[in-house]
């Protein structure tokens, strides 16, 4: 049987304190909440009471309930108030020193048999709990902020946790209606091991002028489906929070380059330029701890006639190819008004794109999102041809075709020959350097890429890629078509991976070593993830439905580009591929899929 806790204490009443104090609260379990000082205490009770104040606002608690929430909180200064509590949970800044001193206090202070808890993010447990007596009762109960909403908790044991303290604890979770995910003491646990290391990677990104802060988060929230984009959450965490996080990681974690935090971060936290919390961050809020982003000197000029500047008037499109990708353009440029010239290799592959676009729109119509008449219209756009030689008159060719170097460039220099002066040739690649692509033609500065999403008529990002060669006039072409289409185009430079892959992989990648390990399983990987972060998938999930081999593909491009021993491929991920487990195509991948 596990134990019954009747009385926790919670030292440390910040933003996670005090979360954490409500969530045992609400749960029916008394709590002493303890800090340093009278004004520290004070500003502990306020957070408390303007979140379940809030909470009975939105219709989420009921004023009987809020008040008896707070009848169990006894709010006291100093930790001599926790002298018979079952349970404490430190929730103090992230200094090791400090929170050794406070445990030290906590083992002289607490019941023998009391349990004590570190809240900690990043720093050892087992470091923590040599401070005491007692090592084998101090484990850690990482929530996640905000405590009362989020659903994970890791439970973190060391070599010396007592086994009965992680199942007490593991009931616990549950009591509270939380999901525990069970782990071993390393450094940034299961999330934020996975999770700052792509951070870290986006600061890069933006540091080296890249891309805009914009266009990075738009990328990640729009392709990704994330609910808030890198550098806007980073900004929420605290840069000083977060550079200590990486920091750590980086000095526990094997020296990764990968955590080693971007130069940019430490200038930004010497210049006080803490986030949300300091109201300037990498963006600028409406005042310190207001989430409201207001217009800075770095915010960009959206207006149309900013994004048309320079851009050449587009009517007629061409796409070629017959995949799925080409399918989907085709569809996208005919339902926004262009006329659509849609190139196969041969009637037959022509008859069955032609099939598929009709399909997709009749299913528009069947859901209410498309009448007959626009249906009919978009078919009208369209004309069908297994020739090249059909684009000699139009005015922006995009190539869909295999994801092959020497195909595309072929591809490329019969349009070189066979388009008109002035015309934009962009590719969708999703991997490969579009500068080999431009320079396959005489007209390197008229080449962008134009990467869409799949599926294309739903995905609401195009990444936009411009090589040194591109010209401003086709960069701005090719923003002000993503406009027409009625989708978001984030502009970034013509390097491996772009924007979201170059992002994504390398921590689809941390995932699958993290498996390979043994640290954790694909269960509470995927669990930490979508609980913790809010993705809408896990890793392995993730990896399952886009394939092991593309992922594998993608991840190898960006290895050879950057040869940062941090992005070589897992070896699990290759030994998988190798034996033919591709994902949900093949019926499995990290998962079995063959009885869904």
């Amino acid at each position: 049987m596990a134990r019954e806790f009747t009385t926790v204490g919670v030292v440390g009443l910040g933003t996670m304190g005090a979360g954490i104090v409500e969530v045992f609260a609400r749960n029916g379990i008394d709590v002493v909440a303890v800090e340093i000082s009278a004004p520290a205490l004070e500003r502990g009770r306020a957070t408390l009471a303007g979140s379940t104040d809030r909470a009975v606002a939105k219709g989420k608690l009921a004023e009987a309930d809020r008040d008896a929430l707070h009848d169990r909180v006894h709010f006291a200064v100093g930790l001599d108030a926790l002298h018979s509590v079952d349970l404490v949970i430190e929730a103090v800044p992230e200094h090791l020193d400090l929170k050794q001193r406070i445990f030290a206090e906590l083992d002289r202070v607490c019941r023998p048999d009391a349990i004590l808890a570190t809240n900690t993010s990043s720093l050892s447990v087992t470091e923590i709990s040599v401070a005491t007596t007692r090592p084998n009762q101090v484990i850690g109960i990482h929530f996640f902020n905000p405590a009362p909403v989020m659903k994970l908790v890791e439970v973190v044991r060391t070599v010396v946790t007592s086994p009965e303290v992680v199942a007490d604890v593991e009931a616990l979770c549950a009591r509270l209606g939380k999901v525990d995910v069970t782990i071993n003491d390393r450094a940034g646990f299961i999330a934020n091991a996975l999770l700052f290391g792509y951070l870290n990677h986006a600061v890069g990104m933006f540091e080296s002028h890249y891309a805009t802060r914009e266009d990075i988060d738009a990328a990640m929230k729009l392709g990704c489906g994330l609910p808030m984009g890198p550098l806007a959450l980073m900004d929420l965490i605290g840069l000083d929070t977060a550079y200590e996080i990486l920091d750590t990681m980086y000095r526990r974690g094997g020296r990764d380059r990968r955590h080693a935090p971007v130069p940019l971060l430490k200038q930004m936290v010497t210049a006080g330029l803490l986030g949300r919390k300091s109201g300037r961050g990498f963006y600028t809020y409406e005042r310190p701890g207001s989430p409201k982003v207001v217009p800075d000197e770095a915010t960009p000029v959206a207006t149309e006639a900013a994004l048309a500047d320079g851009a050449r008037a587009i009517a007629k499109v061409g796409v070629v190819g017959s995949g799925t990708m080409a399918t989907g353009i085709i569809e996208v440029f005919a339902k926004a008004g262009y006329e659509v010239v849609s190139v196969t290799r041969g009637a037959e592959k022509s008859a069955m794109v032609c099939e598929s676009v009709k399909t997709s729109l009749n299913k528009g119509v069947v859901r209410g999102k498309l009448s007959e008449t626009d249906r009919d219209a978009a078919l009208s756009r369209i004309s069908w041809s297994a020739t090249l030689d059909h684009l000699a008159d139009v005015d922006l060719v995009v190539e869909a075709v295999v994801e092959e170097l020497s195909v595309k460039k072929a591809l490329f220099a019969s349009l070189d020959e066979i388009c008109k002066p002035g015309v934009v040739l962009a590719t969708t690649t999703s991997s490969l350097p579009v500068i080999d692509v431009a320079m396959a033609t005489q007209r390197p500065a008229d080449v962008v890429g134009l990467h869409f999403f799949n599926p294309a008529p739903i995905m609401p990002l195009v990444e936009v890629i411009r090589t040194i060669r591109t010209s401003p006039e086709a960069a701005a072409t090719a923003r002000a078509v993503c406009a027409a289409l009625g989708k978001t185009g984030v502009v970034c430079g013509d390097r491996s991976g772009f924007i979201v892959n170059a992002l994504l992989f390398p921590y689809l990648n941390d995932a699958v070593k993290m498996l390979e390990a043994s640290y954790s399983t694909a269960d509470d990987i995927d669990h930490a993830m979508k609980l913790g972060c809010g993705y809408p998938m896990g890793p392995f999930e993730l990896l399952d439905v886009v394939g092991l081999d593309v992922s594998l593909a993608i991840q190898r491009e960006l290895y050879l580009e950057l040869r940062e021993p941090g992005f070589a491929p897992a070896p699990l991920l290759e030994h998988l591929v190798t034996a033919g487990y591709l994902g949900r195509k093949t019926r499995r991948g990290f998962r079995d899929h063959s009885h869904r």
